[in-house]
C-alpha cells in the first residue's frame, strides 16, 4: 500500500511549453512530485497503537513469544510450527519478517520481559516443598 503525503507545493497541471524546447528552465519544467510515504502491511501480524505486535488470529500470541523460540533454541519456522501446531506457517514467516524488519523494537520488548520475570521470582513465595527440598540440596 502506497500512502502519499500531503506535500507543501501542488503539482504542476499544465506544465509550460518551455519545457519541451531545446533550452530548458529547470524551475518551470522540474516535476513537483509529492514525497510519498511507503507503509509496509505485514500479512497476518497487528501492531495497535502502544501494545506489542501480535499474530491476527491469535492475538494471545506475540511476535516476541515466536523470535524467543527462533533466539533461544535456533528453530527455523518450519521447528516452530512443528512445536506450536496452532501456530500457522505463514504466520511463523509473518513474525520473523516482522521482526527483523523492527528487531531493536523486538528486542527490547523481550528484554524488558527477560526483566519483569527476574523481579517476579525474586518476589516469588517459595512453598514449603521448594524449601525442604532446597535444604536437603535437591534443587
Amino acid at each position: 500500500m502506497l500512502v502519499l503525503d500531503g506535500g507543501s507545493k501542488p503539482p504542476i497541471q499544465n506544465p509550460p511549453d518551455i519545457c519541451h524546447t531545446d533550452t530548458l528552465n529547470f524551475e518551470l519544467c522540474t516535476l513537483n512530485f509529492r514525497p510519498a510515504v511507503l507503509v509496509l502491511n505485514y500479512p497476518h501480524i497487528e501492531k495497535p497503537a502502544e501494545q506489542p505486535a501480535r499474530l491476527q488470529r491469535l492475538p494471545r500470541i506475540r511476535v516476541a513469544q515466536i523470535v524467543m523460540d527462533y533466539l533461544a533454541y535456533g528453530w527455523s519456522v518450519e521447528e516452530i510450527c512443528r512445536q506450536h501446531p496452532y501456530i500457522k506457517p505463514a504466520e511463523a514467516y509473518a513474525a520473523m519478517g516482522y521482526y527483523f524488519d523492527h528487531q531493536a523494537e523486538i528486542d527490547q520488548e523481550i528484554a524488558q520481559e527477560w526483566k519483569q520475570t527476574e523481579v517476579d521470582a525474586a518476589r516469588a513465595v517459595r512453598s514449603p516443598f521448594y524449601i525442604r527440598m532446597k535444604a536437603r540440596g535437591l534443587l
